[in-house]
């Protein structure tokens, strides 16, 4: 039997619920083309004609790029760091020498200050080398001590930090904790207020960066007390401070070069004047920082569907099976046609949710949440099926097809590498519920009060009245759009046709409110826990979003005389693929076995199925499912190892 966990905090539901609802950023300052997608209306304008860099911000990025490449092709030995599990010194030393610590640090502190266009592309060139290297750059740049400070931080302490992060300094961000996922609410490590200090205790697990790291953003919970209003707060914490250890460096089944630990701290002192923003405002800050760092993620994710793509068409054109390539068999050519079209979409997402960051006139934070979940469910499922199409040697590593005197292909890495990011910076799972919330938002503003139990009934009228006159206005204009008329979006009638695909988005985008709408009205207050139904919601929006970009994409390169019939192509082919997934989604709204699951779960977790499991050997070691993360000071020998040491 496992030991018991100790020690582990207990919150509430609502509790939870309640410090999530208080970190997220309610106001709609700007407008968001993802967030009018999911109310119904398909606010082409506001992503179409796309958005486009300025010329200086293209010269400065391409010429990084030339560099980054270079650097990648002559220094970047992926197979050793697969080989080694490590990143060699000399490779952080020649990223660092390039600047590409700073790639969106200002210059005035020292940084290259690349538009996130550009840091994007970087990402995913160098992030097709090596994963591993890549999640170096995008732990420390994109939440790392750089983009909060650079969002939140003082002007002391942007000079203090940017100039040391932008050259030499490597940054980690500390959230998790062995007990503490995607539920701050139960957050442990405290940081108590000692005069011009806090006093930092507790342990921080899978801290990306966390082994090599010079400084750590840390997320500790401040008590309320006189003169401290307490709560979730950030702090830039030195990683050499005296109680702080990394107990150990862990190990996973792909990004074997990352630097990700256990970090404990003990007594850990840190000056006030280090606090980024106000007590209580750590979650917020992290969540903000996200709205942009999310785009990394995805950045490699197309980055590596660029990759699929080529293994696939130079390996299916080799091959030969029957008579013919490989290729040319519809089961596998229908496998390459997937790639190639989704690897489209990947980068015009990417592109479009970029550019629209870069010129500030949006609101991108549903934009980068649904490039983050669906660029890492494609991308892990495009590297499945490259697996497929190179069949045995998809499944041999890249070391054993070299032993045997075959092109070395990581196949099987790039497996394994992606399956992280459907986990990374917010599971699947919790994406969907994020950008639900985001996406009812409108609902929950009128009918919040009125679904809610907690409420009076004085209120509930009161919400009902203002509920009222809402959905008087919006329901009618659900019914009919531009999506019912031939001629619309006749600039996108190319040769192929486009148009009908925009047409489509529109249509679709007003059932989806209606499906949204009417999910509320059946579930009221019980819509939260319908996490099924409110996934497939979220599924439908990202098609929509990553049909839109691809349209918008295509015509873009078309005046731009870019491959602009391929484009076309490419994108019908997209749009085409995601409306059959679009609608299996909604007949799914409606017919699934949600109710069915949970009386089966409830009997898993009762016992009534322990028979199904007999027959088998476990080959698990016993101990507890969650380390004991008790404060104090550590019994283990410190693992931290600065690059260069």
């Amino acid at each position: 039997m496992s030991a018991p966990t100790e020690n582990r905090s207990t919150v509430t539901e609502r509790e939870a619920r309640q410090v999530a609802e208080a970190a997220r950023e309610r106001d709609w300052h700007k407008p968001s083309f993802a967030k009018e997608l999911f109310l119904g209306r398909f606010r082409l304008d506001l992503v179409h004609p796309h958005p486009m860099p300025a010329e200086e911000s293209v010269r400065r990025g391409e010429e990084f790029l030339a560099k980054l490449r270079a650097l990648c092709e002559a220094e970047i030995d992926a197979a050793r760091i697969e080989r080694e599990a490590r990143i060699p010194d000399e490779v952080v030393a020649g990223l660092k020498e390039l600047g590409a610590l700073g790639m969106k640090i200002d210059p005035k502190y020292g940084g290259l200050g690349l538009s996130q266009l550009y840091y994007n592309k970087a990402l995913a060139l160098v992030g097709s080398v090596s994963p591993a290297v890549g999640a170096l750059l995008s732990a420390h740049q994109s939440i790392g001590v750089p983009q909060p400070l650079k969002m939140f931080g003082t002007e002391e302490q942007k000079d203090a930090f940017l100039p040391r992060c932008a050259r030499t300094d490597i940054s980690a961000f500390l959230l998790t904790e062995p007990d503490v996922g995607s539920d701050p609410a139960r957050l442990a490590t405290t940081a108590v207020p000692d005069g011009d200090e806090y006093v930092l205790d507790g342990v921080k697990l899978w801290t990306t960066n966390g082994v090599v790291a010079d400084l750590l953003v840390v997320m500790a919970r401040v008590p309320k007390s006189e003169g401290h209003k307490g709560g979730i707060t950030a702090f830039v914490v030195e990683a050499t401070s005296e109680g702080i250890t990394v107990e150990h460096r862990n190990a996973f089944m792909g990004l074997r070069g990352i630097e990700n630990g256990v970090t404990r701290f003990h007594r850990v002192r840190v000056p006030a004047a280090h606090r980024i923003g106000p007590e209580g405002a750590g979650l917020k800050i992290a969540l903000t920082t996200l709205n942009t760092g999310r785009l990394s993620l995805p950045a490699m994710c197309a980055g590596a569907g660029k990759w699929c793509l080529k293994i696939a068409r130079e390996w299916s054109a080799e091959r030969e099976q029957w008579g013919k390539p490989l290729a040319l068999h519809e089961a596998v050519g229908a496998k390459i046609s997937f790639i190639a079209a989704t690897t489209f979409a990947l980068e015009a997402v990417l592109d479009l949710s970029s550019q629209m960051a870069d010129e500030d006139r949006n609101d991108i934070r549903i934009e980068a949440a649904l490039a983050k979940l669906y660029g890492s469910e494609m991308a892990w499922r495009m590297a499945d099926e490259l697996v497929q199409i190179r069949g045995g040697r998809g499944y041999e590593t890249a070391e054993s097809l070299k032993a045997r005197g075959e092109r070395a292909v990581p196949a099987e890495q790039m497996l394994r590498d992606l399956r992280i990011n459907r986990i990374f910076e917010g599971s699947t799972e919790i994406m969907h519920l994020l950008i639900a919330r985001e996406a009812v938002d409108a609902h929950l503003s009128v009918a919040g009060d009125l679904i809610d139990p907690a409420k009076s009934l004085p209120e509930k009228a009161k919400a009902g009245a203002q509920a009222g006159v809402f959905y008087a206005k919006w329901l009618p204009k659900l019914v009919a759009g531009p999506g019912q008329l031939p001629t619309s979006y006749g600039e996108f009638r190319r040769g192929v046709d486009l148009s009908t695909h925009l047409r489509y988005i529109e249509r679709t985008s007003r059932r989806l409110a209606r499906a949204t709408f009417y999910g509320m009205s059946r579930w009221q207050g019980r819509m939260e826990t319908k996490q099924g139904f409110l996934g497939r919601i979220v599924d439908i929006g990202a098609e929509l979003f990553a049909m839109s970009a691809a349209c918008v994409r295509a015509e873009r390169l078309r005046t731009r005389d870019e491959h602009g019939r391929e484009a076309y192509q490419l994108a019908d082919a997209f749009c085409r693929q995601a409306r059959i997934r679009v609608e299996e989604l909604f007949g799914r709204l409606w017919t699934n076995t949600d109710d069915l699951d949970r009386k089966v779960v409830k009997g898993v977790l009762g016992g009534a199925y322990t028979w199904l499991e007999e027959g088998i050997v476990d080959p698990s070691e016993d101990g507890p499912w969650i380390a004991d993360a008790t404060p104090g000071p550590s019994t283990q020998s410190n693992a931290r190892r600065p690059y260069g040491s």
